[in-house]
């Protein structure tokens, strides 16, 4: 029998000052089984790095919206599709392979990754040469001090406000404060 994933709810009010975007969103996460709460939570803070594009590259017509994730390796953690269908923006977290970079490059006018995790350096000098030739490709790092703090936030029900300010990311919730600064890679 197939495990079922674990659905989380939560209440993100985001400001973004960077951006001079505004939200509150209400969002729904289904963790997969294999799923560690880690890469959910960093899942939640991608969806608070991007949630301007859905002004800045849709004007607000468009749909912010979380992938099947690990469920389906063809789809992204979380992606921007504007009303005529189009995929503005593709998102992955974790170490992802080449050639999935290279067809979502092919599928979306930005993509970006999220990299997190003690393996993430050593992923990285693996494959930056091999997606340097990937011109719709950025790559961040997020700290994995911050980001395993984070794991420990995961709940069933959570509320967070988020600012983004010069670049970093400060998430408030019930347990306290987390800033993450990413940093670029490509």
């Amino acid at each position: 029998m197939a495990l079922k994933s674990t659905i989380f709810k939560a209440t993100l009010q985001l400001a973004d000052i960077d951006h001079n975007h505004y939200a509150d969103h209400a969002l729904t996460l289904a963790r997969h089984p294999s799923e560690t709460d880690e890469r959910m939570m960093v899942r939640l803070v991608a969806l608070a790095l991007n949630a301007h594009e859905l002004a800045d590259l849709c004007g607000g017509d468009g749909t912010l919206a979380f992938g099947a994730g690990l469920s389906d390796p063809d789809d992204p953690d979380l992606s921007l599709t504007d009303f005529t269908g189009a995929r503005r923006l593709w998102v992955e977290v974790g170490q992802p392979e080449e050639k999935p970079l290279a067809r979502a490059c092919s599928k979306a006018e930005i993509v970006r990754v999220y990299a997190f995790g003690a393996a993430a350096e050593v992923w990285w000098r693996g494959i930056e040469t091999k997606v340097s030739r990937l011109p719709r490709l950025a790559v961040w790092r997020l700290p994995s001090e911050a980001t395993r703090e984070l794991a420990g936030w995961a709940e069933r029900t959570m509320q967070l406000q988020a600012t983004v300010q010069d670049g970093t990311l400060t998430l408030h919730g019930e347990r306290g404060s987390v800033s993450i600064e990413p940093q670029r890679w490509k």
